[in-house]
């Protein structure tokens, strides 16, 4: 039997990607996913909030999903929108390199769909801070890509993104969707979206990319598994 694992790392304080990461690949035959955390409890822009994506626990945690002989390890948390896309392709190349399994990360598979929809005006939606929100506006805007319109929920403790409805998150979607941008981006993996996202797409007539589904989609991709079982959970998933 040919078996296609997922290795997830995963925020400690992180309560919404595993289910939703195990819920999205359950209708792909012999497609599972596997889950390895670190520390992680506050986002903010200081360099003590910062220092809980050094590399080095990172690695330690995709060692452990190296064992279970994973096809891919996915890290399945947005820090590079605020770090940067250069920290997110050294964070890839060092999983390759210490594991000697390809990597790859939610943010990075955002702006892959976002490249295939040819997203030039994009809603951004996240439970952040004011000063978080502006630093991913501002290095969305350094790649060329405008945010039209955008929604956060004012949040630094981690856990407490989750605790944010899936009613509060689509409210947050209807508001951005207002300024008619090419795509809706749920930027945070400890919230809400994946199991709206073609609901709210319907509704709305746009792409609606949720972090947490996005890094499964990319994840997919890499192991070669057909991803149309699961076409009707949203656009991504028929690219």
């Amino acid at each position: 039997m040919s078996r296609s694992l997922i290795g997830v790392l995963t925020p400690s304080s992180n309560t919404i990607l595993e289910p939703a990461t195990s819920a999205l690949v359950s209708a792909l035959s012999d497609v599972s996913a596997h889950f390895s955390r670190f520390a992680v409890t506050q986002i903010a822009l200081s360099d003590t909030a910062n220092s809980q994506f050094d590399f080095a626990p990172m690695l330690a945690a995709a060692r452990l999903l190296a064992d279970a002989k994973v096809g891919v390890i996915a890290w399945s948390g947005t820090s590079a929108s605020w770090l940067g896309r250069e920290w997110d392709q050294a964070l890839c190349e060092a999983i390759a390199e210490a594991t000697g399994i390809p990597a790859c990360t939610a943010v990075g598979a955002v702006n892959e769909l976002l490249a295939l929809n040819k997203s030039q005006r994009v809603a951004l939606v996240t439970p952040y801070t004011e000063d978080v929100q502006a630093k991913i506006v501002a290095n969305y805007a350094q790649a060329g890509i405008h945010i039209c319109s955008e929604a956060h929920a004012g949040l630094s403790e981690n856990f407490a993104f989750s605790e944010l409805s899936g009613d509060h998150v689509k409210a947050m979607c209807r508001k951005v969707a207002a300024e008619r941008p090419d795509a809706i981006v749920i930027m945070c993996t400890n919230m809400r979206g994946w199991s709206f996202m073609a609901e709210l797409e319907d509704e709305l007539g746009m792409p609606l990319i949720d972090s947490t589904a996005a890094v499964v989609w990319k994840a997919l991709q890499i192991l070669g598994v057909d991803a149309a079982p699961i076409s009707a959970r949203g656009w991504m998933f028929s690219q």
